[in-house]
Order: structure tokens, then C-alpha cells, then sequence
């Protein structure tokens, strides 16, 4: 079967990691999302990937610790570092290749981010997994996420939530909640809807990067969304 997605920037969330866990990496969780990657790498897909690291540590709790902002987003970066090792280990048992890279250098255990050489690893069928955010202070892992999926030109951004979509309000809150299956960039800020932060979404926004929000507890939604079925809500510029 044909792919209608050959090159994606699959963006997971820290806090998915921890599974029904109050902290920390859930195993079984490690387990899920290495055989969903693997089974579409078998296809043919090119998969790059960016994790946050809520479950570990946030920059934006930092504040209320006592610690200045920016020493806090730079610790939110290494437990992002933490959860990409973890996804890489995960991945490498299952028999897919994978290179590990930092936007914050350290040789020991990471490339440094160079685009081309991130390009020619997805050309080779490796995952490649971004960690360290974008390197900067101020910036999230979904700015992370939209600035590498335009960079290596991938041709959607793959967005693993808890939800099935993108609702007029937040559906585990709203039982009235009314789920989008196509959503215009444009739309999506007048309405106000909470999918990626605005730096994010600019970004997609004016590089014509179609973003897809799903949900990844369910076993074969990457699987069906690279071969083109309807699954989640799709958000791009028509």
C-alpha cells in the first residue's frame, strides 16, 4: 500500500510516558510506542521524533522552587534527553536503528544537531530522535517539534495526545464537547484551541506544515494515518 506520509516528525508528550504512574517512564508504555514506530518504519516510513519531559521535570515549575527560569527550562531540556534515551533503548531492542541527538552537545551519549547528517540518517531508515528541545530557553518541545519538522521538510507533524482529536473543549472535562476532524490553521487561534503553543503554530502555519493530532494509546492509529486513513483531526492551511 501506498504511503501518504513518507517523512514524519512524530511529536509524544513526557507525561504519556509515565502511563498510569504518578512520575517517571512506564515500561509498558516504552514497549507500546516502540512496536507502533517499528511497524510503520517497516513500511518505509522516515520517523523522527521529538518527546518532552513533563513527566520528569518542567521548566515552568521551576518558579515555584525558587529556581530563575531559564536554569529551569534548561533542566526541562535534559529530562527530555532522559526520556529519548529511554525511546531509544526501547527502540534498539525491538531491532530498529536509531540515532540519538542533542540540541545541547554531549559527545558521550548524543550527535550535535546537524541538519544534513539528520537528514541522511532518516534516509538510511534510521529513527532519529530529537532531544534537548531546541537547545534555547523560552522555547517548548512543541516548538522543538515544528522547527525540526520544517528543517528536515517533513511531510506532517504527528501529534500524540490522550484524545482522539481536537474538541471544541477539552472532552474529558466536557461531555458535550464536539470533535473536528479537519480544522484550519486559521480557525483553530480564532477559536482559541489549545493544540501547540503559538510559536508552534505560527511556525506550521506559515511553512504549510499539516499537523495531526491523535491518539496514540490506541495501538495501529500511526499505522492507519501513514497509509492515509481518517484518524484524529487533521489542522493545515485550507
Amino acid at each position: 500500500m501506498a504511503l501518504k506520509y513518507k517523512r514524519v516528525l512524530l511529536k509524544l508528550s513526557g507525561e504519556s510516558l509515565m502511563g498510569k504512574n504518578n512520575f517517571g517512564i512506564d515500561p509498558d508504555m516504552l514497549k507500546h510506542y516502540a512496536h507502533q514506530i517499528k511497524a510503520i518504519r517497516d513500511l518505509g516510513t522516515e520517523i523522527a521524533i521529538v518527546i518532552g519531559g513533563g513527566n520528569i521535570f518542567r521548566g515552568l515549575q521551576a518558579a515555584d522552587s525558587g529556581i530563575e527560569r531559564v536554569q529551569g527550562d534548561y533542566m526541562g531540556m535534559l529530562a527530555t534527553v532522559i526520556n529519548a534515551m529511554a525511546l531509544q533503548s526501547s527502540l534498539e531492542s525491538t531491532g530498529v536503528y536509531t540515532r540519538l541527538i542533542s540540541a545541547i552537545e554531549m559527545r558521550q551519549i548524543a550527535e550535535p544537531y546537524i541538519r544534513r547528517r539528520a537528514i541522511r540518517h532518516l534516509e538510511k531508515g534510521r529513527v532519529v530522535i530529537f532531544s534537548a528541545g531546541t537547545g534555547s530557553p523560552y522555547f517548548t518541545t512543541d516548538s522543538a517539534a515544528a522547527l525540526r519538522a520544517n528543517e528536515i521538510e517533513a511531510d506532517v507533524i504527528l501529534k500524540g495526545t490522550r484524545v482522539d482529536g481536537i474538541y471544541t473543549a477539552d472532552p474529558e472535562k466536557n461531555p458535550d464537547a464536539k470533535k473536528f476532524d479537519n480544522i484550519s490553521f486559521s480557525r483553530a487561534i480564532s477559536l482559541g484551541l489549545n493544540i501547540m503553543d503559538m510559536t508552534a503554530f505560527t511556525l506550521c502555519q506559515e511553512n504549510d506544515r499539516p499537523i495531526v493530532v491523535f491518539d496514540i494509546g490506541e495501538p495501529d492509529n500511526l499505522m492507519r494515518i501513514v497509509q492515509g486513513e481518517a484518524v484524529g483531526t487533521l489542522v493545515d492551511n485550507d
